[in-house]
């Protein structure tokens, strides 16, 4: 089986649990149990704080989902939405100076092409996603030329353009997405894969 690219998106007070662990540990609630049981060793994984909009990590799974419902994130009061948890290998931590800007980077990434580039930040409101390897290679790539001074897979500001301005000169889309649609089906086999999750997560109970 081919290594899958997670993103993990979090509050920014859960992010400062998940930094304070090390990024060693993730927890998902019922709702993800179909995608956490699907992850596996070596998967790679990017941590996105959807409150600042800014990537902070990347790490590697290291187990097999397991379910754990201790008290670490919050709320202390719904240990569920955090029960089905992976243990991981941080890779990449950056300082909380050295954060990757979503406002910089988060317009050109293919993952949020579906959606107008002002309403970017709607792609990345769920908890769990599964991202196009481009962008997860793009956006670690950063990290470590931020990290090391080594070039990775580096975002250049040459490439960024490029996509904002591909998009900028598409046909103008209403200003926000109809809500009945956000999770609409993007093409590409990222797509598919993240319609089978759906699929199967909807004819089973949590």
């Amino acid at each position: 089986m081919g290594t899958n690219y997670w993103m993990f998106v979090e509050t920014e007070e859960n992010a400062s649990i998940t930094r304070g662990l090390g990024y060693n540990l993730f927890g998902m609630g019922p709702r993800y149990r179909k995608r956490a049981q699907r992850m596996q060793k070596s998967d790679r994984v990017l941590f996105y704080t959807r409150t600042t909009r800014s990537w902070t990590a990347s790490a590697t799974i290291k187990s097999k989902c397991f379910e754990d419902d201790s008290i670490i994130w919050m709320p202390e009061s719904r240990p569920i939405d955090f029960k089905f948890r992976v243990e991981l290998n941080p890779d990449y931590i950056l300082d909380e100076t050295q954060y990757l800007d979503g406002l910089q980077i988060g317009p050109g990434l293919e993952y949020v092409k579906r959606w107008a580039p002002e309403n970017w930040p709607l792609a990345f409101w769920d908890k769990l996603h599964l991202l196009p390897q481009r962008d997860f290679k793009l956006l670690e790539g950063e990290m470590i030329r931020i990290k090391t001074g080594n070039p990775g897979n580096q975002y250049s500001e040459d490439s960024l353009n490029r996509d904002r301005n591909s998009r900028n000169n598409r046909r103008p889309r209403a200003q926000f997405a109809d809500t009945s649609t956000i999770h609409q089906t993007r093409k590409g086999p990222e797509a598919e894969i993240q319609d089978e999750f759906a699929l199967n997560e909807n004819s089973q109970p949590n």
